[in-house]
């Protein structure tokens, strides 16, 4: 796709601009997140793709432009942060869904051979190019709903030539987007059959053969880790997360969604980016958290949709520390690709205020990125990615009627796709 982006762009005609800042953070911590800030009767200036200018429509004197867009009305929010999503997969798995109903638990099913092992078995054979069009309209569907930076991960392939084969098409879309992509390396989701009773020499393979591929083509931005119970032990993990520093890969890694298993202590001592789902954690995790700089990611979806227990949300803000939100989209455990349907549950299932949720899809989960400076809010400077919405009072309204889609257009630097 070619994108043509101008110069100097004012809309006009705005009922209200939400999430804007003009003393800029990384991040928001504990009573922080409740706060969103707000214009009204406004416009708003772009400039080269970047976030320049606002103010009241009430102002004498408007910003000269080379192209003026009326709004008529909208609202206008922030481009929302998909921070872990696992969007490019073969085939849903709405069998195992129906075993579930009828009683068997993701980890029965995994053991069976269904779960990661099942994704992965069908995306092996799978054609690299209908799998890259099968994925890239899961993302265009994700970047509709509002969502202008996504992290995509692997680990569904668990060979070399697989994960090569997820990378690459991820790449792919971040060059067929305007939406923000960043890759993610999870070879270490599960151990494939062939390692069946080897996990440590899976656990070398990785290290000794699959990091070098992946670094070499230079298809990743990040290494992650599956971390839990029946996955991979603490040991293991921070052996893979040492490993994958030693070739600039920064670490993210999933933690404590079947139990406290040492993963957020994992995560600071690796010094992770982020430590996602910590649908169980205590206070010994939260002081950990407390003293490292691990955002805490929670994935209500995943919560919803094996009934599990969500993210103690309200425990972590109250602590004092920062939380984000993501989809942790995939056909196994959370096949939403919506962000605006993961803050309502945020707000309704984890108890999160509305502006609080808000944070935590954007700024916050642009942190947990590493990308503050340039997502996750409207400031001077940052990439103009936005969306606009009819829905009034949009903070508090877009969460409480769920399960619609709010998104009128959606713009990545400036530019309405």
């Amino acid at each position: 796709m070619l994108f043509l982006q101008g110069m100097r762009k004012l809309f006009t005609d705005i009922r209200s601009i939400h999430g804007i800042e003009t003393d800029p953070k990384s991040l928001l911590k504990g009573t922080e997140m409740s706060r969103v800030d707000s214009i009204h009767d406004a416009w708003l200036l772009t400039d080269n793709g970047n976030f320049a200018d606002w103010g009241s429509m009430q102002d004498s004197n408007l910003p000269k432009a080379d192209e003026i867009i009326s709004l008529q009305g909208l609202e206008v929010l922030p481009g929302l942060v998909d921070s872990h999503t696992h969007c490019i997969f073969a085939e849903p798995r709405s069998t195992e869904w129906e075993m579930r109903l009828k009683g068997a638990t993701y980890e029965e099913i995994a053991a069976a051979g269904g779960g990661i092992l099942n994704s992965a078995a069908k995306l092996r054979s799978m054609d690299e190019e209908w799998l890259y069009e099968k994925s890239l309209n899961r993302v265009l569907t994700m970047i509709a709903h509002g969502s202008t930076t996504i992290e995509i991960k692997s680990g569904y392939g668990l060979s070399t030539e697989s994960e090569l084969k997820m990378l690459r098409i991820a790449r792919r879309i971040k060059k067929n987007v305007k939406a923000t992509i960043k890759t993610t390396f999870l070879g270490a989701h599960a151990v494939p059959p062939e390692f069946n009773g080897r996990q440590d020499d899976y656990v070398a393979h990785i290290i000794n053969q699959m990091l070098q591929a992946v670094s070499e083509d230079g298809l990743a931005d990040h290494m992650d880790v599956f971390c839990d119970r029946g996955f991979f032990t603490p040991e293991q993990t921070l052996q893979l997360l040492e490993a994958a520093a030693r070739y600039g890969l920064p670490a993210k890694i999933h933690a404590n969604e079947l139990g406290i298993t040492g993963g957020v202590q994992v995560a600071a001592q690796a010094g992770a980016w982020s430590a996602d789902h910590l649908e169980h954690i205590g206070a010994e995790e939260i002081e950990c958290l407390r003293n490292s700089e691990v955002m805490p990611v929670g994935l209500p979806g995943t919560s919803y949709f094996l009934d599990i227990p969500y993210t103690p949300a309200r425990m972590i803000i109250d602590a004092g520390l920062p939380f984000a939100l993501a989809s942790d989209f995939n056909p196994g455990s959370s096949p939403v690709c919506n962000m605006q349907m993961i803050w309502s549950l945020g707000c309704s299932r984890m108890k999160m205020l509305p502006a609080e949720a808000f944070n935590a899809i954007t700024l916050n989960a642009a942190r947990s990125l590493r990308l503050e400076n340039t997502a996750g809010s409207i400031a001077i400077g940052k990439q103009a990615d936005f969306w606009t919405t009819e829905t009034g009072n949009a903070v508090q309204s877009v969460p409480y009627f769920f399960g619609v889609n709010h998104a009128n257009a959606v713009y990545c630097k400036g530019t309405k796709v």
